[in-house]
């Protein structure tokens, strides 16, 4: 999936208390910005601040409300070497920090595709992705709900294995994929349910040519997450699902050397790891 900027602020209430909220710019107030906490962090993972009051949260420009008084800022896993800055605030003054991202290396994995389409793509399956790609370019723009979830996130499938791959660079029959592994890989039995993680709307339920089987749910907040290579599929686009509800099964639709379930996170336009949103939010870095 191609990366997409951040999208600049929210609209309505969100947006007046960024207006009123005291300006973050390093030109008119650098001193406060070199004095601003900093926290390092590798692309693809998640960051959290927490106050007692705070009420919104900003990274760069974008802006959203903080959840039960806690900000979360996810780094995309495209992010190059740099310093991002954040605030968060409530009634009172906007409080500072940055984000020096690191550079990490996740790997490389040699993966031999079997005799299938997705192995050696015509040029009528690649126009066909092409249509994928444009169909998905939709969801990014959707405009942020209320959040429909709380963390840590539900399973997205029983039994829970550990996840594996995120970040590696994939070599497929020795051509190396065009982007990293944006999601991690679920090793559970053959057809075992792929459950919702959290309530939310069905965006997207359909066949793809590379992700099989797919399901893509809405969860407010500019949350969505994202379920590749289902046998089946037991929802539709536009179903309002809670947590823990079956959207399908585990299967290998696509392309898969395997049963097994891809499961990823998409949180304000950034790919990250999901184990930061599976696990206790009390292990995710904090900014001190």
């Amino acid at each position: 999936m191609n990366h997409r900027p951040l999208r600049a602020i929210l609209p309505g209430a969100f947006a007046l208390a960024a207006f009123l909220a005291p300006s973050f710019s390093t030109a008119q107030n650098p001193a406060s910005t070199m004095s601003a906490p900093t926290i390092s962090a590798a692309p693809g993972t998640l960051v959290r601040w927490s106050a007692p009051g705070t009420l919104h949260c900003s990274m760069r420009t974008h802006i959203w409300p903080a959840i039960e008084g806690v900000c979360y800022y996810p780094i995309d896993l495209l992010t190059r070497t740099e310093t991002i800055p954040i605030a968060r605030w409530g009634t009172g003054p906007k409080h500072l920090a940055r984000i020096s991202v690191e550079p990490n290396d996740y790997g490389t994995e040699e993966i031999t595709l079997p005799d299938i389409p997705q192995a050696n793509p015509s040029p009528a399956d690649l126009k066909r992705d092409a249509v994928d790609r444009a169909q998905l370019a939709r969801i990014w723009t959707r405009r942020d709900g209320p959040p429909q979830f709380t963390l840590p996130l539900g399973p997205p499938v029983r039994p829970m294995s550990i996840g594996k791959s995120f970040g590696v660079k994939r070599i497929y029959n020795g051509k190396a994929s065009e982007q990293a592994h944006m999601g991690s890989d679920y090793d559970s039995p053959v057809g075992s349910p792929i459950l919702a993680v959290a309530a939310g709307t069905v965006v997207f339920a359909n066949e793809m040519f590379f992700e099989g089987n797919s399901v893509f749910i809405d969860h407010g907040d500019g949350l969505i997450s994202e379920y590749f290579h289902l046998s089946e599929l037991k929802v539709q686009t536009g179903d309002v699902v809670k947590r823990g509800d079956t959207l399908g099964r585990e299967g290998q639709t696509g392309r898969a050397t395997g049963p097994h379930l891809w499961f990823g996170v998409r949180w304000h336009d950034a790919r990250i790891d999901p184990k930061f949103l599976l696990e206790e939010p009390a292990k995710i870095p904090e900014v001190k």
